[in-house]
């Protein structure tokens, strides 16, 4: 089924349609000065025949205590200002958690009580866990979405404060609302000495980076999946309840996360 692109903006944040995985590419791009420290990550949906279109493009910002990456519909134009500004990942100081807002307020910046619907949404969490082999074996992933209601719309999640974030929710074990999916946990393979994954071919180089995220439920169901190709390039897949700008970020996480030193 060809997927209808349409309005950027809004299918950047609609979930994919159930029963179809929609399947992208993301380059990364370290040519200039400082890219080999900041390169521009840009998300691409697949065609058949090897075309492509534009989806979004993620670069981390400079100047930031912690890893920040602006989200954008534009290839261009990566400003926090800018009109084409779509969304952001933020980690905490360690690298370790992440979360994705979507281009609405920030509670802590505004004093007026603003009409709730312009605070900013939480679209995803990411939680990276240390494992017992320390950095060798494969790496622990949570990832905390919001829920779906009966009409299969997100939930709309916009913390007012700390406690109202998602990472709160998901660690005081306060789940209603909010789907809680892992990475898949991989196989030891005897003959190539690695742990595997099973990509169906859309994976061809192996990383520790590579990833796919399941629901415990349904471990066969793949959220989404991630994985190198070339040097710079990997395939994102996702599926229903997904969409492109959480599993852009969630990539994006993934690139970043200090637990990511081989």
């Amino acid at each position: 089924p060809l997927i209808d692109v349409g309005d950027l903006e809004e299918f950047a944040v609609r979930p994919a349609p159930q029963g179809v995985t929609v399947k992208c590419r993301i380059t990364r791009d370290k040519k200039g000065m400082d890219r080999g420290m900041y390169p521009t990550y840009y998300l691409h949906l697949e065609r058949e025949h090897g075309k492509k279109v534009f989806l979004l493009a993620g670069r981390k910002r400079k100047k930031s205590k912690t890893s920040n990456y602006l989200i954008s519909i534009d290839p261009t134009d990566l400003s926090r200002g800018g009109e084409s500004f779509i969304g952001k990942l933020r980690s905490n100081l360690m690298g370790t958690k992440f979360t994705v807002y979507d281009n609405g307020v920030n509670p802590m910046k505004t004093t007026s009580s603003l009409e709730a619907s312009t605070l900013r949404q939480e679209l995803a969490a990411i939680c990276y866990e240390t494992n017992v082999l320390g950095f060798k074996g494969p790496r622990k992933m949570s990832v905390i979405i919001p829920g779906m209601n009966m009409d299969h719309e997100r939930v709309s999640i916009r913390p007012r404060n700390e406690h109202e974030t998602l990472l709160a929710r998901w660690q005081n074990k306060n789940t209603e609302s909010v789907i809680e999916l892992h990475n898949k946990t991989p196989v030891w393979n005897d003959d190539t000495q690695s742990y595997v994954l099973n990509f169906h071919g859309r994976v061809t180089q192996a990383s520790v980076k590579n990833f796919q995220i399941i629901h415990d439920n349904d471990p066969d169901y793949i959220v989404m999946q991630f994985g190198r190709v070339a040097e710079d390039v990997f395939t994102m897949d996702y599926n229903y309840p997904m969409c492109a700008l959480q599993a852009f970020a969630i990539a994006l996480s993934s690139f970043d996360s200090k637990l990511a030193c081989e």
